[in-house]
């Protein structure tokens, strides 16, 4: 891999990207740098965080709305998106994962990677209804 100078846009939207725990789109990345960094562009966000994709530093979690919702966690995690709200969350998952990837594996499957997410209305959507 080549060496890339320091970038302190770069540097920037990593940070904007694993400083939250909201899964941003690259759109959120950039209403959140513009008022510090006033020359960021769109598409510089755009091309870091295919950049950090590439790299393997942060993951596509899914698509909201048309927009990429990235995480800075990049472990297997289960997540949850709210219908209404639009939210990505991370929840916690009591299957046993490494249980399903032995069996897969006895049964010739070879697995490198998983995502699990799930669909439906989050809590806080859930109390303004009732």
């Amino acid at each position: 891999m080549a060496k890339r100078n320091f970038s302190s846009k770069r540097n920037a939207i990593y940070n904007a990207v694993c400083g939250t725990d909201t899964h941003p789109s690259a759109r959120w990345v950039y209403d959140k740098l513009k008022p510090e960094i006033p020359d960021l562009s769109l598409g510089t966000v755009y091309r870091n965080i295919a950049l950090f994709k590439d790299e393997g530093k942060v993951s596509v979690i899914c698509n909201v709305n048309g927009e990429e919702r990235i995480d800075g966690n990049t472990e297997p995690h289960p997540h949850f998106v709210c219908n209404k709200c639009k939210a990505v969350i991370d929840v916690e998952d009591n299957q046993n994962a490494d249980d399903l990837k032995s069996q897969l594996a006895e049964e010739g499957f070879k697995v490198e990677n998983r995502f699990v997410i799930y669909y439906g209305i989050c809590p806080k959507c859930s109390a303004e209804v009732h």
